[in-house]
């Protein structure tokens, strides 16, 4: 069953009705401003950090779900409905909800009145700007009045939630009734008497009739709920300014429309700050200075100004995007590689894993391993915010090579409250720099002096850093002489070290037991691979006796990955504390465990060729990946181990706690989905990389939203495996890792268009249900044009001819800015 409908020429998702499995939702903003948005109006803003500057509440795992975000609601003759469907929850004669790069608008009608808000943050504002059109379709004349809705957070978002005993009595507001622009205006400045100098300003563009910014007087009382809010069924505002408790902002409008008239409002919910010397505009320290809020006002005082802002957000993303693009006979595949796999990597860019309808915002900041992968998979958008955040990133390592897990983004600082020890974070800033560097050629960046812990003082050249990482893992191996896992390798809830019995105790942070040697296949191949990236920077670097030291050192990984990491049809995922193999088929549960299989083949172990190339059909790698496809394949995606565990293993840690089939435990871990993708390109069977890719990608899932529920435009964190109650059903959708490596997977390895250092490797690997298809790849300023005839064949390898004429090899060495190549790849 769906609920909506893909419109791929203006890039947007349809929603066609309120009722929708879940909440489906969408990010506005893409710089320091940022708004989550669902369907029916719900959700939050924030600026910079979703935890330390929150503009406005949401109440999670409320009931209602999604209740509380920014309504507009319509009194028309004493019908009160609102056209978001929520809060009201009115029956409507039409609802529509257009979900685009960026911004949303959302449509409601009802007794000839149809209202249409669009929503966006513009370009280089602090601000969530609304435009609404309201439009009388009847045949008879209208007198309405709206009343628009938002409740302001105390910035804080934990504290808001926790502290009541101070929060219920610090509220407060200023009300400016008609602002130099011709509208009015509410400003939320609880705690800027004292150590805030930041506010917020909810305005509209025209003067309103009334106002209210006090939520008991708006609703009707202490136990009105939203959908009866008394203002609104009254038909004119309180004028209510809130002192301690709870402040809204909440303007009405009244308006007559003859019929077939429309009439357009501007609402403007803004971030401000002042200087220390300049915070008051009056002497007693009793006005906020509002110059600030005053110019943003103005600059969107009427709706061409919003038309133009939107006109420039569509034309940022049409140049982003035009950095990659596929056309072929698949629309499925041509949306998401084109439009939404794209916008969700800038999306987890922006987020990393902190502000989502699974996240809150408030537990988790910027991830050290989470921010290096999505970088892979948003680099060719925006490469210089890419620069930016691998120094923002390596800023918080140790200096012996480890990593705080997260920093927070407001400071850039690490977070203490999850630590360090997680010993697959430092690889992934070499796997980090090396995709940069591959996309740009900006080598200078390795020379960018970078402190360590942010500490003044501590700067080394960033390739320094690279070293520490690489040093660290190589200096921390057990003894099979594999890396040590530390807390937990990628999959933090495979906790070997924890040993935990407390209920409620963390795994990630509880002190971890001492005196064993618990090691990670899953590190070791990632040490093969990336460490052979490392070991080309030392070598660019005139560096020859470093790089041979890497190189022997990633050997000697390699064959004890290959002699004690492997199980006879796979490779094990781990030693644990006592020295006992992980993932083995020797075990009733766990047997076999989808990180290591992917990733080492990936980096080529156990990929044995023949004389003329191809892959021994008995190489460990092709075992592997065979016994992958049997055991943990399902429709709906390769789960993450099987047999799931059915009792804890304290051994194991959290990966055990969680009911067969969901999450770590036997659940479809799409992240790591695309490494199995991936891999299967290496072997050359296309053919089933793409099966893959179109179990766990959502636009093939479409048809069955129903058993899904989340948003058929973007990839799910998890998808419920085929021991759960529920199997197909996704969880955690937005911010996941899967984002940037199914990109990677698709873009660099199913198409075959992929940077390497000094050249534009051309290798698809896609089986025989994309004939033909054609990539643009725009690379360090120069057009490449790669048309693809397929044959699909199993183990064949594309011959190219680059502008006509035939060359050897699949690496195409890159052109002069500007130039334009057109290349031809036959398989």
């Amino acid at each position: 069953m769906q609920f909506g409908h893909f419109d791929d020429d203006a890039r947007e998702y349809v929603v066609t009705t309120p009722l929708t499995p879940y909440p489906w939702i969408n990010y506005l903003g893409s710089e320091r401003f940022f708004s989550l948005l669902s369907h029916l109006g719900g959700g939050y803003s924030f600026y910079r950090d979703a935890k330390m500057r929150r503009l406005t509440r949401y109440r999670y795992n409320n009931i209602p779900t999604d209740e509380g975000g920014r309504y507009l609601f319509v009194h028309d003759d004493g019908d009160v409905w609102t056209p978001t469907w929520q809060p009201v929850r009115a029956e409507l004669d039409h609802f529509e909800a257009r979900h685009g790069l960026g911004y949303s608008t959302i449509t409601g009608e009802r007794g000839g009145l149809r209202v249409a808000t669009t929503f966006l943050v513009p370009l280089g504002e602090d601000a969530e700007v609304q435009k609404v059109t309201i439009t009388n379709v009847s045949d008879a004349p209208k007198r309405v009045s709206l009343f628009s809705f938002v409740e302001f957070a105390l910035w804080n978002a934990q504290d808001d939630q926790t502290n009541y005993q101070r929060n219920l009595s610090i509220g407060e507001v200023e009300v400016e009734e008609d602002t130099p622009s011709g509208g009015s205006a509410i400003y939320h400045r609880t705690e800027y008497r004292e150590r805030r100098n930041h506010y917020a300003v909810f305005g509209v563009s025209e003067r309103a009739a009334g106002f209210d910014t006090d939520r008991e007087t708006f609703l009707g009382g202490t136990f009105a709920s939203f959908a009866d809010a008394a203002v609104p069924r009254s038909g004119a505002s309180a004028n209510s300014v809130a002192s301690g408790w709870y402040p809204i902002g909440s303007h009405s409008v009244d308006l007559e429309l003859a019929p077939g008239e429309s009439h357009e409002l501007v609402y403007v919910l803004g971030y401000l700050e002042n200087d220390v010397e300049h915070k008051w505009a009056d002497e007693a320290h009793q006005i906020v200075n509002k110059e600030g809020a005053h110019a943003l006002l103005a600059r969107f005082a009427t709706p061409a100004a919003f038309d133009a802002a939107h006109e420039a957000l569509r034309e940022h993303w049409t140049g982003l995007l035009a950095t990659y693009t596929v056309s072929s006979s698949d629309e499925k595949l041509d949306r998401m590689v084109n439009v939404w796999n794209q916008y969700q990597c800038m999306v987890t860019f922006n987020m990393s894993r902190s502000a989502s309808y699974f996240e809150t915002g408030i537990g988790r900041g910027m991830g050290f391993r989470d921010s290096n992968q999505d970088l892979l998979g948003f680099v060719h958008l925006v490469p210089e915010r890419a620069r930016e955040r691998i120094i923002d990133i390596a800023s918080t390592q140790f200096p012996d090579g480890s990593a705080y897990h997260q920093y927070q983004p407001l400071t850039k600082r690490g977070n203490d409250d999850i630590g360090s020890g997680f010993n697959d974070d430092p690889m992934w800033l070499v796997a980090g720099v090396a995709g940069y560097l591959k996309e740009t050629g900006d080598y200078t960046i390795l020379d960018e002096p970078v402190p360590f812990d942010n500490a003044p003082g501590t700067e080394v050249p960033l390739f320094e850093h690279l070293t520490r990482s690489f040093d660290f893992v190589v200096s921390h191996l057990g003894p099979h002489g594999l890396p040590l896992i530390g807390r937990a390798d990628w999959n933090d809830c495979l906790n070997l070290n924890a040993f935990s019995t407390e209920p409620g105790e963390s795994f990630q942070t509880t002190e971890n037991k001492t005196g064993g040697a618990a090691e990670s296949t899953f590190i070791a191949a990632q040490l093969v691979l990336y460490g052979a990236d490392y070991a080309a920077l030392a070598e660019r670097r005139g560096l020859t006796e470093v790089a041979q030291a890497a190189r022997t050192a990633v050997d000697g990984v390699r064959a004890a990955l290959l002699e004690h990491g492997w199980d006879g049809r796979w490779f094990l995922r781990a030693f644990d504390y006592y020295g006992n193999p992980v993932g083995t088929d020797a075990d009733d549960e766990g047997k076999i465990w989808i990180e290591p299989q992917g990733f080492a083949v990936m980096a080529g172990v156990g990929v044995e060729r023949g004389e003329d190339g191809s892959v021994l059909p008995d190489s460990r790698a092709v075992l592997a990946l065979d016994s992958v496809g049997e055991m943990l394949g399902t429709p709906h995606g390769l789960v993450l181990q099987s047999p799931a565990y059915t009792t804890y293993r304290v051994e194991l840690g959290e990966v055990s706690t969680y009911p067969p089939g969901y999450k770590e435990n036997g659940g479809i871990f799409c992240h790591n989905n695309p490494w199995v993708i991936i891999a299967e390109t290496v072997l050359g069977r296309g053919e089933r990389a793409f099966d893959y890719y179109r179990r766990i990608t959502p636009a093939y899932r479409e048809a069955i939203s129903d058993v899904h529920r989340l948003e058929p435009y973007v990839y799910a964190q998890m998808i419920a495996g085929k021991e759960a109650v529920r199997a197909g059903e996704a969880k955690n959708s937005w911010l996941t890792g899967t984002a940037a490596w199914n990109f990677v997977a698709v873009s660099q390895y199913l198409l075959g268009v992929r940077p390497d250092y000094d050249a534009l490797v051309v290798d698809p690997q896609i089986g025989p249900d994309v004939p033909e298809f054609t990539v643009r790849r725009v690379l360090r300023g120069a057009t490449y044009e790669v048309t693809v005839r397929n044959s699909g064949a199993e183990g064949v390898r594309a011959r190219l001819e680059v502008d006509g004429v035939p060359v050897e090899g699949n690496r195409v060495p890159y052109a002069p800015a500007g130039a334009t190549v057109r290349i031809t790849a036959t398989l």
